[in-house]
């Protein structure tokens, strides 16, 4: 670092998970509240990735109201001219998750508390926190 950042340390924060919840859990928290079976949650969680496989396969973008929305984006290599452009070019695919504006307020109605400190050298100047996460 350079200048007024030399020889300064920072600290960042970092959400901890607490656990996790498994398809099984989840199930029986669903069947808890509604008139079905864990087994047939489960059966019809089975049956809509299936279909959301199907449809994503197709080009679809598939919408979930209140959970949010999924699609297939891909990344491509240019060309100068489009009748150049093949199949060759897509360097690769991925599927995008979006979630509803339901979903997306949870995060901001999370409380937070200090847990441990875990200190770790970093070089360069990051902007943000430098340790690795998922957005």
């Amino acid at each position: 670092m350079a200048g007024e950042e030399a020889g300064k340390t920072k600290t960042y924060g970092m959400a901890k998970a607490t656990g996790t919840c498994d398809m099984i859990k989840l199930c029986k928290l669903v069947s808890a509240r509604s008139a079905i079976s864990s087994a047939e949650v489960k059966s019809v969680v089975d049956n809509l990735v299936w279909a959301m496989e199907l449809k994503l396969q197709s080009g679809n973008i598939v919408q979930l109201p209140g959970f949010g929305n999924f699609r297939i984006t891909i990344r491509t290599r240019g060309t100068e001219d489009e009748n150049d452009f093949t199949a060759s070019n897509i360097r690769r695919s991925r599927l995008v998750f979006t979630p509803s504006p339901e979903l997306r307020n949870i995060a901001s109605n999370v409380t937070f508390k200090a847990s441990e400190v875990i200190v770790k050298e970093v070089s360069g100047e990051p902007e943000e926190c430098p340790l690795p996460h998922i957005e």
